[in-house]
């Protein structure tokens, strides 16, 4: 695989994914993005879609509130369609199984690139699936 940085599109077997968003019709763009995903998800041996589902929870959580726009000469040119809310838990629920296989971040040359790699997926995970806030005091003072 070529490798050439640590964003979700900055490899081969993305940037691929990517063409292959930007070739298919509008409609098909997010069946391909979940099957992905459902795909890495039940995997039972090696993800080999691994980098593919990092991508697309990328595009998921850059439709999130707090999510950036992906802005990576390698990822989609075309437009992607507005996705459904379930796939916010099925993509953090994928990258934290893509987390979970070692080999992915032992496989860097750099052990620092394949720390900054899985701070990046972490970062993801965030958007995707952020702390619940409330507006409910720990302590009721009221005596």
């Amino acid at each position: 695989m070529g490798t050439w940085d640590i964003g979700p599109f900055d490899n081969d077997t993305a940037a691929d994914f990517a063409d292959s968003l930007d070739e298919a019709q509008p409609g098909q763009r997010e069946g391909l993005i979940r099957g992905v995903l459902n795909r890495t998800l039940t995997a039972t041996d090696y993800l080999h879609e691994a980098q593919e589902a990092v991508a697309a929870a990328a595009l998921i959580a850059s439709q999130c509130p707090t999510g950036q726009p992906v802005d990576s000469g390698y990822g989609p040119q075309s437009m992607m369609p507005e996705l459904p809310q379930d796939l916010r838990a099925l993509a953090d629920e994928v990258l934290a199984k893509v987390t979970d296989d070692s080999g992915l971040v032992e496989s860097w040359v750099n052990a620092g690139d394949g720390t900054r790699w899985l701070a990046m997926i972490n970062g993801l995970r965030r958007i995707l699936n952020p702390l619940p806030t409330t507006d409910v005091p720990l302590f009721d003072l009221d005596v």
